[in-house]
């Protein structure tokens, strides 16, 4: 009896020291690009590029996803918007380089309250918020609980809707309190790495992710395991948090765009995309046939228009819609 419980204690000590190492070699491939800014009681990563002298837009904020980090938004939309408005992206509490601080930031509405007071620190008093996927979540979150911080809504394949079924097991599995803990600092690392370029084919599909995407975006930051066991926690307590939170989606007042493919595996759009629709009053979904989940980098210039059109400007988001169809369906044959 002795032997096989050495035994086991053995390869678990292997496992956490294997994890240690490999969590130290992903942070020195992907470095801290952002800044850490103390917002009382916690720290908060973000890369904070002021606006350009001819700036266009009002100042943006953008929020990733479940596994993700401040360069996935970063690598999809400097670029076309850098000089044009104060941008603001960042790691939410405990992804990237940002402290995880209290229990409260468990759910949206925590990391939409941490958002706001760095806000505050950065001396930004309104901006259009950008969330994909889980961010979205955070994003209506926020514009419910500070309208006066909102100064518009972009969701991009958003989750933000009671959906039924659960999540991957292993999201509700390293949430548990003993055991989550121990297969985070062990099992994650090695399993997350074998599996980590399928997983981005997944995401994109069924549209082609870009051959620097990983290089660029350092989405192995979320293997760490206090990344991984955060992570696990907000998605696995997102299905209680947004059937709480989703009937005050009607108070939102904000110009709001949706943009969303009818070939997203990872979110069912027909529930959170027509929800938003249905809650935002006014809002405009922009619904794109052959697209996957992420229009952040498929249908970046709809999404770049997008924020135009919630800042006053005269876009016509469908019929771009409808020419991205043709080259998604191009691209397919």
């Amino acid at each position: 009896m002795l032997f096989p419980l050495l035994a086991i204690a053995a390869l678990i000590g292997c496992a956490t020291v294997f994890s240690s190492i490999q969590s130290r070699k992903i942070e020195s491939r992907y470095p801290n690009i952002g800044e850490l800014t103390d917002i009382g009681g916690m720290r908060i990563n973000a890369l904070h590029i002021p606006a350009g002298d001819q700036a266009d837009l009002p100042p943006l904020i953008f929020i990733h996803g479940a596994s993700g980090n401040l360069c996935d938004q970063a690598t999809a939309f400097r670029a076309p918007l850098e000089g044009r408005a104060e941008l603001l992206f960042i790691d939410r509490p405990g992804h990237g380089y940002s402290e995880r601080g209290g229990p409260e930031n468990d759910t949206p509405d925590g990391q939409a309250a941490a958002i706001a007071r760095l806000m505050d620190r950065k001396g930004m008093n309104r901006a259009i918020i950008v969330g994909h996927s889980f961010g979205a979540s955070i994003a209506a979150s926020f514009a419910v609980l500070y309208p006066e911080k909102t100064a518009g809504l972009l969701f991009l394949a958003p989750a933000t809707h009671p959906w039924p079924g659960g999540v991957d097991w292993y999201y509700d599995l390293t949430a548990t309190p003993v055991i989550g803990p121990l297969f985070a600092r062990t099992l994650a690392v090695p399993a997350g790495l074998m599996r980590l370029d399928k997983a981005i084919v997944s995401v994109f599909g069924p549209n082609p992710a870009p051959a620097d995407y990983i290089d660029k975006t350092g989405p192995a930051l979320v293997l760490r395991p206090s990344s991984f066991r955060n992570n696990a926690i907000d998605v696995a307590g997102l299905h209680a948090y947004v059937t709480r939170m989703a009937p005050r989606y009607r108070e939102i007042a904000a110009p709001t765009v949706i943009i969303t493919g009818d070939s997203d595996d990872v979110v069912l759009e027909e529930i959170h995309s027509r929800g938003l629709a249905r809650d935002i009053s006014g809002s405009e979904l922009v619904w794109i046939r052959g697209l996957g989940h992420k229009p952040d980098y498929i249908a970046n210039d709809i999404a770049v228009a997008a924020l135009e059109k919630i800042a006053g400007q005269d876009r016509d988001l469908q019929a771009m819609a409808r020419a991205l169809e043709i080259r998604l369906q191009q691209q397919a044959q």
